[in-house]
């Protein structure tokens, strides 16, 4: 006989309402209609054309899918928004399965804010401050030295990241869940760091002769080798923390698989800031699983000169060794930091505006050499594009996500939680600290890696301040577990000490 738990996963019905016959009865007449239109001679209009009315009929067929399999896509999206799949494997670009992702997502948002009303996301201080930047940096766009350039920045990127982040962090609501979502994140991240491998072995799109990227010749976000490295430190931490799950060879034995690629891809884009970043999230795991603080800082001295010895950061061209003093890398640096804090000191309130500080390089720099460089660190750049309210805002994002990620991975181990989600938690703080040093000499104040990292830490403090709520027994909402809750059930995780907290309104409690 099924234990209650079981039977109440089950009995969870379509968030559609119906049945499975009534579904498939819909998806088969979407799938007719559509035939008939491809096979039905049309006359012609400039105002109808076939694919419209072929993407009509299968409106109701593709609501289905994205209703029922809102986490698979998500998970999709995240692939080719994040990893940018298509732009690795270049004969994806054709099908625009970024775009269609979207819509999906954003089909099942709008059934969920409108029709049955369950897309309900708890005031958490991530989410707030996070709230808070986007809407300030909406708000600058018409004060932007270039308003056009800001606009469509906005417009074409950065409203997609603020959308998906919510979207991430409301679909993210089961152990399950963030179970596939670390799997999925560590198998993503080991196929781009194949890629990047066999790219440096066939010596294709090396930059510099020596450092490996992505598809630079279609001009791929991964074409550049620092936004490579930061790119694979997010899967790398969970990779890593895979690695940590104890009771699980076939789990470790991935995430191995996984840290070995992504370490070998990171050293391969001889990125320095990468190369400190991957310091940053072994320092995470060392401090969580090395008591001698001697024998950590030891290691980490070690790793740092080996780090740097295979990844023959003596031999770049720009950077190397043969370069006496401040190499020309480091001196580019130093200038886009300065014009970066000359553009905040003419423009304090709002900055120069989104996706301006190239546009507006050669207004401000003090050392023009005939080309504008980007600003080489997430902070001066926000500080620079936002003002000093947005920066304020960022840094204040940041630490509250990085405090409350310690916090709540503290709190899932001492309560024993489901290892997911304790993996979950250690991977986004050791994503945070990567993030956070090699931040400062990338540029990524506007890019995916932080957000969705943003957006794993919202789901993980929703899942921890409800599960707070049920220590105190009292009644939680069935939407902050699932996008559509069961009717007549709801149920949590909590700790095998305590008894479980079941809430049914047709049935009596299990004994």
């Amino acid at each position: 006989m099924m234990d209650a738990t079981h039977q109440i996963h089950n009995q969870r019905p379509s968030p559609l309402g119906g049945n499975a016959y009534q579904h498939l009865a819909v998806a088969l007449v979407s799938c007719l209609l559509a035939t008939a239109t491809l096979l039905t001679p049309m006359p012609v209009s400039p105002f109808v054309k076939p694919f419209i009315v072929v993407a009509v009929a299968l409106l109701p067929l593709v609501t289905i899918m994205a209703v029922n399999f809102t986490f698979a896509i998500s998970l999709l999206f995240i692939g080719f928004a994040f990893f940018r799949f298509h732009e690795a494997f270049p004969l994806l670009l054709g099908l625009r399965i970024p775009l269609l992702l979207s819509i999906a997502i954003l089909l099942v948002l709008g059934y969920s804010l409108i029709t049955a009303r369950t897309l309900r996301l708890s005031a958490e201080p991530e989410l707030i401050l996070f709230a808070l930047f986007f809407i300030w940096c909406v708000m600058g766009v018409p004060f932007a030295e270039n308003a056009g350039a800001a606009k469509a920045f906005l417009v074409e990127s950065f409203w997609k990241i603020a959308i998906m982040t919510l979207a991430i962090a409301w679909i993210m609501q089961r152990p399950d869940q963030f179970a596939n979502a670390t799997k999925f994140i560590v198998a993503s991240g080991s196929i781009i760091g194949m890629v990047a491998l066999y790219n440096k072995m066939m010596g294709i799109g090396l930059v510099e002769g020596t450092r490996v990227t992505i598809s630079r010749d279609i001009g791929s976000s991964l074409g550049d080798p620092n936004d490579l490295s930061l790119r694979l430190l997010f899967p790398l931490s969970f990779a890593a923390a895979l690695v940590m799950v104890p009771k699980a060879r076939l789990l470790k034995l991935f995430g191995l698989a996984g840290v070995v690629i992504m370490i070998a891809a990171i050293i391969a884009t001889q990125s320095r800031g990468g190369l400190l970043g991957l310091l940053a999230v072994m320092a995470v795991f060392g401090h969580r699983y090395i008591r001698s603080k001697i024998i950590l800082v030891a290691l980490a001295v070690i790793a740092a000169f080996a780090l740097a010895t295979l990844a023959g950061l003596s031999s770049r061209i720009s950077g190397g060794a043969h370069e006496a003093g401040l190499d020309a890398s480091s001196m580019g640096r130093i200038n886009a930091w300065h014009t970066a804090l000359e553009m905040v000191s003419a423009n304090p309130l709002t900055g120069v505006g989104l996706n301006n500080f190239i546009a507006n390089y050669y207004f401000y720099t003090a050392a023009w050499d005939g080309k504008p460089h980007a600003v080489h660190s997430t902070w001066l750049g926000v500080l620079a594009e936002t003002g000093i309210i947005g920066f304020l805002l960022f840094m204040a994002m940041v630490i509250v996500l990085s405090v409350r990620l310690l916090k709540h991975s503290k709190m899932l181990d001492a309560e024993n939680a489901p290892e997911s989600l304790r993996t979950t938690a250690l991977a986004a703080l050791a994503g945070m600290a990567g993030f956070a040093v090699a931040g400062t000499f990338l540029t990524q104040g506007f890019e995916w890696p932080l957000y969705i990292l943003t957006a794993f830490a919202i789901a993980l403090a929703r899942y921890c301040r409800a599960y707070k709520e049920v220590r105190l027994e009292k009644s939680v909402p069935a939407c902050l577990w699932q996008p559509t809750a069961p009717q007549n059930s709801e149920i949590l995780w909590v700790p095998p000490h305590r008894k479980p907290f079941m809430k049914d309104k047709s049935e009596e409690r299990p004994s």
